[in-house]
């Protein structure tokens, strides 16, 4: 690693009349040459590094994909072809995420001690995929069951290991907009995955002695399996690791970047040793646990996603036309997704955006309650779509603010998204196919849930601002600059 003289040097090398503007950063005349120069170099390393992240979008949209596939496969007899009845289906749905609860904290855990996440991540992506395909070649419920575990134990590992990376690059107010900016990902699967499924069930019944939604789980296996092997070569590691494709300048500033951000607030780097203390620290945390049901309410209240096209169905049209109707709502909740993001990290507040996306979402389902009239029952699908982002501010403002020790942070997103998971274990549940076709039921439990994440959330909110205003009044006494403060 060059020296702090030798770093500088090498920022002053990359100033170029070329390089006048900063990559999200304004360069001003009046600014000193070294200012410039690091302006200039953060911007190269901010542009390389989204356009390397930006492969996590779209291993998230298929990681999205292979979650919705068996609510798709549900239209065109996957049901009846496996012999379930009564909740079996809704068992099915929640094995998935069986295998989340048990998987997320351990992977995590295993991330701060290895230094190839992009082999680990995308190993882990081309084994679910693999797995997926196996899905379509199953001959009963339990086969499908049995699998459907595994693929949950695989994918695990992505989500919170693919927030915990980008929180190693990312500063604090630039991480809201990066997180929403992958997780889009949901949007544009739910999007674009309803239409391919939509062309899969209509096209391929029967293709080779298969049914049509078997071979949505072969083409979707498939692909996983192709974009996994890719992200071995594309995705970036963490940046105490060797980077090719990073200049000596760049690298150093990426590193000196998240001393910077937690500066007040423990070390960016992960240490060796004191792992599971690392754990049992978090599991007698009174904030662990708050934030994590209020995860966990909050992905339950957003479970209507699961069941989005039995939802689209309810308006009484034919599968591939209930498939069609999904798309408009999702590429609506991408851009605002983005949007309510980047003007989260615009401002540095998290509470106030996420409890705006949660009250669309009960708007949503107070809509859906009120009558069957298609017009109606198709906004309040708008509505409840756009909410998505309201775990993506969450998810972030954990990262934020638990510890800027490295292995305490990939400990606590792991261990905060296992509480959160078990809401999506139990969400199945909240949509038996006998309270259909209004779910006026299901939409009430979604609105009590959402309301007890905000305040969850606000509790959490007032404790930091209670930290912060003692912060403040040390260093007033003390006569101290300005440290590290929450983001509320």
């Amino acid at each position: 690693m060059s020296s702090p003289s030798e770093s500088r040097s090498l920022l002053h090398l990359e100033v170029g009349e070329s390089t006048r503007s900063a990559y999200g950063t304004s360069l001003d005349d009046n600014d000193d040459p070294e200012s410039i120069s690091r302006k200039v170099v953060e911007r190269n390393l901010l542009r390389k590094l989204d356009s390397r992240t930006a492969y996590l979008v779209l291993i998230y949209i298929l990681n999205q994909m292979d979650r919705s596939n068996a609510a798709a496969a549900r239209l065109r007899g996957l049901e009846e072809d496996l012999g379930m009845k009564g909740t079996q289906f809704n068992t099915l749905i929640s094995s998935l995420y069986i295998g989340y609860v048990f998987m997320q904290t351990p992977s995590n855990f295993i991330l701060t001690r290895i230094t190839k996440p992009s082999l680990y991540l995308s190993s882990c992506m081309s084994l679910w995929g693999l797995l997926t395909t196996l899905i379509g070649i199953s001959t009963s419920y339990y086969q499908a069951l049995f699998s459907r575990f595994l693929v949950g134990f695989l994918e695990a590992t992505f989500y919170p290991g693919a927030v915990y990376l980008l929180s190693r690059w990312y500063k604090r107010e630039e991480l809201g907009y990066r997180t929403a900016f992958f997780t889009a990902g949901i949007g544009i699967s739910n999007a674009f995955g309803s239409l391919l499924a939509s062309g899969i069930l209509a096209t391929m019944e029967g293709l080779f002695g298969y049914a049509a939604w078997r071979w949505l789980f072969f083409i979707e296996g498939y692909l996983t399996i192709l974009v996994g092997i890719g992200g071995m070569f594309i995705l970036p590691d963490f940046p105490s690791s060797t980077a090719s494709w990073l200049t000596p300048a760049e690298h150093n500033l990426a590193q000196k970047r998240m001393e910077e951000d937690s500066e007040g607030h423990g070390t960016a780097e992960p240490t060796s040793s004191g792992g599971f203390a690392v754990v049992l620290s978090l599991m007698t945390d009174w904030r662990a646990w708050l934030v994590g049901t209020a995860l966990c309410c909050c992905n339950a209240s957003l479970s209507f996603n699961m069941f989005f096209p039995t939802l689209a169905a309810t308006m009484g049209y034919s599968p591939t036309i209930s498939l069609l109707l999904c798309t408009p709502p999702w590429i609506m909740s991408t851009i605002t997704a983005v949007t309510i993001a980047r003007h989260s990290d615009a401002t540095r507040e998290r509470f106030g955006h996420m409890t705006f996306a949660l009250l669309m979402l009960i708007t949503g389902y107070v809509l859906a309650m009120s009558t069957m009239n298609f017009t109606v029952r198709y906004i309040s699908l708008f509505f409840m779509a756009q909410a998505q982002v309201s775990n993506v501010i969450l998810l972030t403002w954990i990262s934020n603010t638990f510890a800027r020790s490295s292995s305490k942070r990939a400990v606590a997103i792991g261990f905060m998204n296992c509480i959160g998971t078990s809401g999506n274990t139990l969400s199945p549940y909240i949509w038996p196919s006998s309270w259909g076709p209004t779910y006026t039921n299901s939409c009430l439990i979604c609105i009590v849930l959402a309301i007890s994440c905000i305040s969850l959330c606000w509790v959490f909110r007032r404790h930091l601002e209670r930290l912060n205003e003692a912060a403040g009044e040390e260093e007033r006494e003390l006569n101290l600059a300005k440290g590290y403060r929450y983001l509320l």
